[in-house]
């Protein structure tokens, strides 16, 4: 069987090494090499976002995401990142339109 990937060794520091172990026990991920293929996938995916794209991480409160899984599993969307991304063009939306009727006063 051949492989398609090559072999990289890299130190870590025993803190991360704990928290990776922590996601492989919690189920999150098969094994630690996976978490970290993820990571390095995700690393790779924001850098070489095209260029009209800006992609960002949040962070929200454990029970704004159970919420958005709420709309996500009530076909309101279909991923939690899509249900973002509509609550900030409405946002968005909203602030241009009040920020219009006032300039036109």
């Amino acid at each position: 069987m051949t492989s398609e990937s090559e072999r990289v060794t890299i130190r870590i520091p025993p803190d991360t090494i704990q928290q990776l172990h922590q996601l492989v026990k919690q189920g999150e991920f098969d094994t630690i090499s996976d978490a970290i293929r993820a990571a390095i996938d995700k690393f790779i995916d924001q850098q070489f976002a095209p260029d009209y794209i800006r992609k960002l991480t949040i962070e929200l409160p454990k029970g704004n995401v159970v919420e958005l899984q709420h709309l996500v599993k009530g076909g309101d969307s279909v991923s939690v990142e899509d249900a973002i991304r509509n609550a900030v063009r409405e946002y968005v939306r909203r602030r241009v339109t009040k920020a219009i009727e006032k300039a036109e006063r």
